[in-house]
Order: C-alpha cells, then structure tokens, then sequence
C-alpha cells in the first residue's frame, strides 16, 4: 500500500476536492470527516423556501439562509392558494390549507427543486394559521374555517411528514386562533399572533404544546403587544415572532423567548420595515424574513431580511423575492424544530 502524504486536494479551479474511487483507506494524524446520512441531503442542507401567497400564486421559490442574495424558482404547489400553516423535516417540506379555503395538504422534497405532491387532508378545511414540527411530525393550530360561519378555529391537528395520510386530531388551542404563527424546538412547539376576527379580538397570549404527544395547548406567556399577523421562526434554543397587525397598526417589533421555559416574550430589536403577514424560515443560526404587507407604502413589499438568533440587534437586508408577496408559507431543512 502507497503512502499518500499531501496536505490539500483540488480540482483544477480549486473549488472543490479530487474524487477517490474504488477501495480507499486513510490514515491521518490530523482530523477528518467523512460525508454520511442520506444521499438526498447532501447540496440541499440550509435551503429556505417561499410557497404560495397573496396575490393568489403558486410559485414555490428559495433562498439559501447562511448567504445573501435574491430567491430563484423552485417549483409550482398542486394550487394557488395563500394563508396556509407549514411544516419541515430535514428531507421534507409540508403546507397545508390556505385560501381559498382548502383541506389539501402537499410536500416537496426541499433539496430537489420541483413542483408538489399530494399529501392528504387536514381535518377541516381552513385557512391563516401555523404550523410547526419537531422533524418527524408536523402539527397545525387553529385557523379560519369557512363553515358553518367562519370563526377562529381550536383545531390543532397533525401528520407524520415522512409518510402520506390524512391530518389526526391532536387536540385544541386554548383560544381559537386565526392568522397565527408557530415556532418549535425538537420538543415543543409554541403558538404566537392570535386573532379571532369574529369577536374583534386579538390576544397577546403564546400557546404551547409537547409535539411528540397530543393534547390540549397551556398558556406559556405573553408578547408585548396584541396583535396578529406576525413571522415566526426558532432554534433549537430561542424562538422569535416579528412584525404583525392589530387591525389599526403594523410592527417592525422583533421579540423573543427561550422555548424550554416558560415567560413573556423580551425584545430583540426591529425590522427594516413596519410589515404584516410576512414569512419566514431559519437554520438554527439565521432567521430570515421575506415579504409582508407593508406601512406607509400600504402594500406588498419583496424584501427580505435576517437577524442571528442568538443575538440581539436590528434586522439587515438580505436580499429580494421574485415579486411582492405577503401571506405565503416558510419551509427551511434545518430550523429549530430540528435536532440536528
């Protein structure tokens, strides 16, 4: 056997290394890792993804997070719709309901661009309410159902995004939700942004749930201001709800709380923009924020920004969506919900 002493390997542009074929071994006094897991992973971890909105569209377009830049297509959902809750694994991308008000749920594959997949049903069709997943099972709270008169729904129902099947109960928010977000950990997935249009009420209540159990949600505290509308996203330690509506006034307010504890929500700092229904996704490390309904300009915006989790501070521009858009759902393959 050869000794095989070099100190780095390049292709001719020195982008990327040499391909060793065949039966190799190494022998190293330094250190290495050696690339594993599911094929489908690899050239796709870090990839965030726009779904929908408002103008009715069907575009699905990303963003990867830990650079800057403008999003480029993906794909097509199965429909036009705007509004829905939304869910990930590492592999997996979920969306489910919207409006016009629908019960379908479908998927992509987040590394491969592509158009949707049918995935089943929700247990009652509804639309503006989120969604979270602890990277096996995705869960849905609340929303606007259409019939027998559109309310605030208590509905939290769920699926296992590896499979396809039909949504199962779960169990019910505290307060009927509608044009709420949700955020998660490996473990519990929090509720933020709560409106029930039918009374003319908005909550400044965050509810929790256990993901891998079902149940009823409990109270875990509160955000500083009332309002509905908001983008949520998390690690695996912190989760951050920004902007949002209360049916008078839009927010650039950022605000976050530890997900493992139990507290009102502590500011972070602001958006670049006063925006209602934005959405977004995140690593771990960045959140980023894209689109929205913005004040004074009284509409869509395509800007897209990012903050750092784990740090405190303004948000910073990132970068442009294909068009204007507000109301569409944020899928990420390696947000906070994710244990890895």
């Amino acid at each position: 056997m050869a000794d095989f002493n070099v100190n780095h390997i390049t292709g001719k542009q020195g982008q990327q290394g040499t391909v060793l074929a065949g039966v190799t071994t190494v022998s190293s006094t330094g250190s290495m890792r050696i690339p594993s897991g599911p094929t489908v992973y690899r050239g796709g971890r870090g990839r965030g993804l726009f779904a929908g909105g408002n103008p009715g569209s069907n575009v699905i377009q990303f963003i990867t997070i830990s650079t800057t830049g403008n999003s480029e297509d993906f794909g097509d959902l199965t429909q036009a719709r705007s509004a829905p809750a939304t869910a990930s694994s590492s592999i997996r991308g979920i969306r489910a309901g919207g409006n016009p008000n629908t019960d379908t749920i479908d998927y992509i594959t987040i590394s491969e661009k592509g158009n949707a997949v049918d995935f089943g049903n929700l247990t009652q069709a509804r639309r503006q309410f989120g969604g979270c997943s602890d990277g096996t099972r995705g869960v849905f709270f609340g929303g606007l159902t259409p019939s027998p008169a559109p309310h605030a729904s208590k509905i939290i129902d769920y699926v296992t995004i590896s499979t396809t099947a039909n949504a199962l109960d779960f169990g019910e928010l505290i307060i009927g939700a509608q044009a709420n977000t949700a955020a998660s950990d490996p473990t519990r997935g929090l509720v933020f942004g709560v409106r029930d249009s039918a009374n003319s009420v908005n909550y400044n209540t965050i509810q929790y749930i256990t993901i891998a159990t079902t149940g009823d949600a409990q109270d875990f505290g509160d955000i500083s201001v009332a309002r509905y509308a908001v983008a949520s996203l998390a690690s695996s330690t912190r989760a951050i709800t920004a902007g949002g509506y209360d049916a008078s006034t839009y927010y650039n307010i950022i605000e976050y709380v530890t997900i493992q504890t139990l507290g009102d929500a502590v500011d972070f700092g602001d958006l670049t923009l006063l925006a209602g229904h934005p959405g977004a996704v995140s690593n771990s490390v960045r959140g980023v924020v894209g689109g929205g309904w913005t004040m004074p300009a009284n509409a869509n915006t395509n800007v897209i920004q990012y903050i750092t989790i784990a740090s405190t501070g303004n948000a910073t521009d990132f970068g442009d969506l294909l068009s204007a858009n507000r109301q569409f759902g944020g899928i990420s393959d390696s947000h906070g919900g994710i244990g890895d």
